[in-house]
């Protein structure tokens, strides 16, 4: 058994399946959730998702071998804080944020000697459902999970963490912090800024309702994500502010050049952005099956 006790401190659809996977492969033991509801908590429990659970984070990491930070980032280190004092000397403490900057600043305040025993995560893995009812054992197979080590994180812990999420079916990748912070701000939140841009945008025109009755599968698809969590991302916005703002930036640079073809009828300009965007996607795609079928044979 990989982890005897394990701490899920945020039972939603991440915490939630992580705890899923890996009692399907039977690789851990007692499963302790922890969180401010009571009732989001116990239905948890009913679902078989934890064994138990806890208010008080305090409580909920005691004797844990390992314990997951799956809550929005805005509250890292208050709750890092209050696991101190709390926490066994071997306990090895993980995250799933999307921005890592952040979540490291809140370690090198909250953790004390327990830094070398963190080690900063984050799978590339999700829908836009959330709860521990949207949760489901497979939600990381042939996804990434990608880890951000420091400098003080011990090889033992790493490598626990590492066998933890290739449990679940994921592909585990090491970056910095700055190089994680940089990319997901231009593959992830930027993306998701401009959906709930074009959603709220859309929302607020005098004709919405017709707007969105005659809103056909591309819309669908693009806007797709504008149905996470409000609270969670706006806590990725202030958390990752500096690489966010850069992708934004940049965007709104390449926003204006296609404004600027369309008004000055420029029509070479337009039609090569658009077959370099479509080959960038196509080769993105093609990449990402062949990726996916590896990971299944």
């Amino acid at each position: 058994m990989l982890i005897k006790r394990l701490a899920i401190i945020g039972v939603g659809l991440i915490g939630g399946s992580l705890a899923r996977a890996l009692r399907r492969a039977k690789a851990c033991g007692k499963v302790i959730g922890c969180g401010r509801n009571k009732t989001h908590l116990q239905k948890a429990v009913d679902l078989g998702v934890i064994d138990e659970f806890h208010l008080d984070v305090a409580r909920a990491v005691k004797d844990a071998d390992v314990v997951v930070l799956a809550t929005p980032l805005a509250t890292t280190e208050s709750l890092l804080m209050a696991m101190q004092g709390c926490l066994k000397d071997d306990v090895v403490i993980t995250d799933v944020g999307s921005a890592k900057g952040s979540v490291v600043s809140a370690a090198r305040k909250a953790l004390d000697h327990h830094l070398s025993r963190f080690v900063p995560g984050h799978p590339i893995a999700g829908t836009e459902r959330n709860g521990v009812e949207a949760s489901f054992a497979g939600l990381f197979e042939a996804h990434r999970v990608i880890l951000t080590p420091l400098p003080e994180t011990t090889a033992s812990a790493l490598n626990l963490i590492t066998k933890m999420w290739e449990t679940t079916g994921a592909e585990v990748v090491h970056l910095k912090v700055e190089q994680h912070d940089e990319i997901l701000a231009a593959t992830s939140h930027l993306p998701h800024m401009l959906a709930y841009a074009l959603v709220d945008c859309l929302a607020g025109m005098q004709d919405r309702d017709e707007i969105f009755n005659f809103a056909a599968g591309g819309f669908a698809d693009f806007t797709r994500i504008a149905s996470s969590h409000p609270q969670m991302w706006h806590d990725i916005c202030f958390s990752n502010r500096k690489q966010l703002l850069k992708a934004l930036d940049r965007f709104d640079s390449h926003l204006n050049t296609i404004r600027s073809a369309i008004k000055n009828d420029d029509s070479d300009a337009l039609l090569e952005l658009f077959a370099r965007a479509k080959e960038a996607r196509d080769k993105f795609t093609d990449q990402r099956g062949k990726r996916n079928n590896d990971s299944t044979e």
